[in-house]
Parts: C-alpha cells; structure tokens; sequence
C-alpha cells in the first residue's frame, strides 16, 4: 500500500493490515568504502559495579569508554522497531541475541519504538523494557536508545513518560544515555564519543536524537489534514547539534566524523529515492539509483513530519555527519549516498509489529551493522544489513 492508499487508511490501521514487500542492502560510494571489513571491535568496558548498576552517574557514561580496536576498527549494531509489550514476541530477543553473538558489535542503538502500548503498569513497561536491554546486557555489550512515536502509547495508563522510561534505560550498567542536552525540544538528545585505539583523541561520534511523536492538531489555526502528522527535529535540536558539533571541533582542533541516529526519518529520504522533489515514476527511481548508489527495497512511502527541519542542509554545512539512519517505516531497507551522506533505514527487529503482508510478514526483520575503519584523520563507514532468515529463526507469521 502507497501514497493515498495508506493515507486514507491512516497508520494505525496500516499497522494492522502489514506492510509491503522488501530485501537487503549495502551502501557505500562518494568516498565511503564498501567492502566488508573482517575486522571486530568491542568496546572495552572498565571496572564492573555492583549491582548492575553504573558505578558513576555524575560522569558521562559512567566508566564505560568506547574505543575502536587495535586494527582501528570498530563496530556498531543498530535494532530498530523492537515495538511490543511486556509479552514481547521471543523471536525479537532471538534475534536480537543471534546478530550480536555474530557481529560481536562495540555499540548498539536501540533506535525508537523500543516498546509500545498494551504496558499498563509501570512494572510491565520495566518487563517491556528489560526483554530488549537483556541481550546486550547479559554480553556485557554498551548500548543507548532513541525515543520513536509509539514508545509513550502506554503512557496514559502506565503513568511513565519517555523521561520516567529513560531514567529506566539509564539504570542499565551498560546503558549509556544521558538526561540530553537541557532546554532542548525532545528526550535525551546526546552524542557518545568514540575513542581510538590507545585512547586520547575521539576518532568517531555517534549523534543520538529524539524525533518527536507527532504533530500537534493545528499551527496558527490551520490543522494537517492532507500532510504528515508525524513529528519533525524542531530548530533547537538542529541549533544544539551545530553548536556541538562546532564545540567539538574547537576542542579537538578537527571535525569528528560520526554517524546520526533518529527515529523519523528525514524528507530527503524520499527526494533521495527518487532523485527528485516532484517526479514519482520508474523512471525517476532507476536514475536516482545510478545517481545514489541506491540498494535496498521500498515498500512503503517515507513517513516524515509536514516540515522539513533543514537538518540536512546543516549536516552539509557542518561536513561532519557520513550518515543519517532511521527506522519507522518497517518495511524499507534502502541505503543511498545523498550529496555525500548516507541516508538510510534498519526496517524492523520486533516480530510483534507490522511486516509485508502474508507469509513474507517476517521475512525482513533484521538489523543494521556498521563497520567503521579509521583511515588517517577520517573514518570509513560501511553499512549493510542482516536478516531473521539468515540465522534460522522461525519466520512463519503469526
């Protein structure tokens, strides 16, 4: 279902009725590798604390220091989508469990929709939360979180907010969120440092950003009918990452490349697509994908806010991001190279959401790796993606 077909059913029930159809991807070009690197680096966690806790909340990310190996590379795994409730569907921790026993990732990004509604009770969205952190904290893996749009469905009857489910992820002993940065639109808006091999310096940067829920019903008296009523990075978020970004270079003399993670995605993800703002064609796509090195399926339209947030256009300016990776929209697995930036999704861990419809429901729940390799000063990316089907698990569809 396109266009106006899942316009006029509205997203909720798209969610009920599945998605598309869908496969896999490798992105790289315009100056970022694209050969697998053999590789694996792991984070190099320092003295445990007592009680699976943190042992230092005062300091940023407690003792825990990321550091890329000593081949100069590094590894990150992102699950996006994990979306269910206490009763979490076992495939998800499945797999979940099987990427990271073979990828053997530094980092993991939890990328919004972590959980959704049906958590009536605080202590059910503690179960919720706690099936997902299980996997990286039994592996003594470092991990952090974005918040997506479904992750305060249960709020209403939970009584937790993102802020109330944040403090829970951040009790996590490998957990690495913050509060975020105050006085900025949206929840634990943060980046997580990447040390090189024998420390010192950062060589890598991980920018992890909240992007909203939904549009309120009305801006100066007009509502949204017609347009998207997701949420957008709002201009305080876009401000407080150039203002990083520019601090960061200041501090350490150089621009630190790094990767941004966001729930919703951006509208150049579909300008991308198909190469242009207005065209919607065949035609319009295969020159989009000479043009992007474009690889990957779409199976449903981007779902971004009504407004672009001009995001991009500062990540141009900054010269510092090598890619943008989204989740959200289940069924689209597709990775490009944007005017010199990867824009990318991760489709969907959670086997208790939606999927392409029929059989092939769970034929692409998977999970994104990023395999980083430091090349002087700079930082090559490439990315692509695994799949549930890769690693035996049960795909029939409930």
């Amino acid at each position: 279902m396109h266009g106006d077909d899942l316009k006029k059913v509205g997203r909720r029930r798209f969610l009920k009725m599945g998605g598309m159809s869908a496969i896999a991807l490798t992105a790289g070009a315009a100056g970022l590798t694209s050969g697998l690197f053999p590789g694996q680096a792991a984070a190099k966690p320092d003295e445990e604390a007592e009680g699976g806790r943190k042992p230092d909340r005062d300091k940023p990310h407690g003792n825990i220091k990321l550091r890329f190996a000593d081949d100069g590379t590094f590894k990150i795994v992102q699950f996006n989508d994990s979306q269910d409730d206490e009763d979490i569907d076992p495939r998800t921790v499945e797999l979940m469990e099987k990427v990271l026993d073979a990828e053997k990732p530094g980092f993991v990004v939890l990328n919004g929709d972590n959980i959704t509604g049906g958590t009536d009770t605080p202590s059910e969205v503690e179960r919720a939360i706690g099936h997902i952190a299980r996997p990286m904290e039994e592996r003594g893996i470092p991990w952090a979180i974005t918040f997506g749009n479904h992750d305060e469905d249960s709020t209403p009857n939970s009584g937790l907010n993102e802020e109330a489910m944040l403090r829970l992820y951040m009790a996590y002993k490998y957990n690495l969120n913050e509060p975020g940065a105050g006085g900025v639109t949206g929840t634990g808006n943060m980046n997580v440092l990447i040390g090189g091999p024998r420390g010192g310096e950062p060589a890598f940067n991980v920018w992890l950003m909240d992007s909203g829920r939904y549009a309120p019903e009305s801006i100066a008296g007009q509502g949204f009918d017609g347009y998207p009523t997701w949420d957008w990075l709002r201009y305080d978020q876009v401000g407080w990452y150039c203002e990083t970004s520019k601090k960061l270079e200041r501090q350490y003399g150089r621009k630190i490349p790094s990767l941004l993670f966001i729930h919703i995605p951006l509208w150049e993800f579909r300008h991308m697509w198909y190469g242009s703002v207005d065209g919607r064609t065949d035609a319009h796509h295969a020159a989009a994908a000479a043009k992007h090195a474009i690889t990957g399926e779409r199976n449903e339209d981007e779902c971004p806010g009504p407004f672009n947030s001009g995001m991009f256009a500062a990540m141009l300016e900054r010269g510092d991001v090598k890619g943008v990776f989204c989740g959200h929209d289940h069924v689209n697995t597709y990775a490009g190279n944007y005017f010199g930036i990867l824009l990318g999704y991760a489709g969907s861990v959670g086997f208790g959401t939606y999927g392409l419809p029929g059989a092939d429901k769970n034929r692409l729940r998977g999970a994104r790796v990023f395999n980083l390799r430091m090349a002087g000063p700079d930082v090559d990316v490439e990315t692509h993606m695994v799949f549930a089907k890769d690693y035996g698990i049960d795909l029939t569809a409930d």
